[in-house]
């Protein structure tokens, strides 16, 4: 094997465009964390679109079938990922729902325990009841995500 002393000329990007490109990617990764990962016409595809609480069965029935209200303890909730939605039933047949995204940082929340919604991101805790912020850094409540109950059937309406 010979080792040739012939200089190939390397292209290397300008500082600029490697800063541009360092900030497009910060930017991308930022606006992706942000993201519901739904499409806008989903009832959690974020804040703006979430409103409400669980009705007494006087929805239109136009959204999708979450679950069954056996399927929400007492005291306790249900997240639907998919959805972007966790169901709680703070009391016996009141059903709430809300957004399953953190305030903090966006996290999914992963646990309803306790009386509280958990996130495991940065340990914030929400109000089954309410959405309120019962621990962790959270700045505000979850929102509040319209749902219907029709029978025995949760909807997003």
């Amino acid at each position: 094997m010979s080792t040739e002393s012939q200089s190939v000329p390397v292209q290397v990007p300008a500082r600029r465009t490697v800063i541009a490109c360092v900030g497009a990617a910060g930017l991308a990764a930022a606006l992706t964390a942000c993201g519901s990962g739904s499409d806008s016409t989903s009832p959690a595809a974020g804040p703006a679109t979430l409103a409400g609480n669980a009705g007494d069965g006087g929805g239109k029935g136009g959204g999708s079938v979450l679950g069954t209200t056996s399927e929400i303890p007492q005291g306790g909730g249900k997240i639907f990922a998919k959805e972007g939605v966790v169901v709680t039933q703070p009391t016996a047949g009141q059903f709430k729902a809300f957004s399953a995204k953190c305030t903090h940082q966006g996290c999914a929340v992963s646990s309803v325990s306790g009386g509280t919604i958990n996130c495991p991101c940065h340990g914030s805790k929400f109000d089954v009841a309410d959405g309120s912020v019962k621990g962790g850094p959270a700045p505000a409540p979850l929102p509040a995500a319209a749902i219907s109950v029709e029978g025995g059937s949760i909807k997003l309406a």
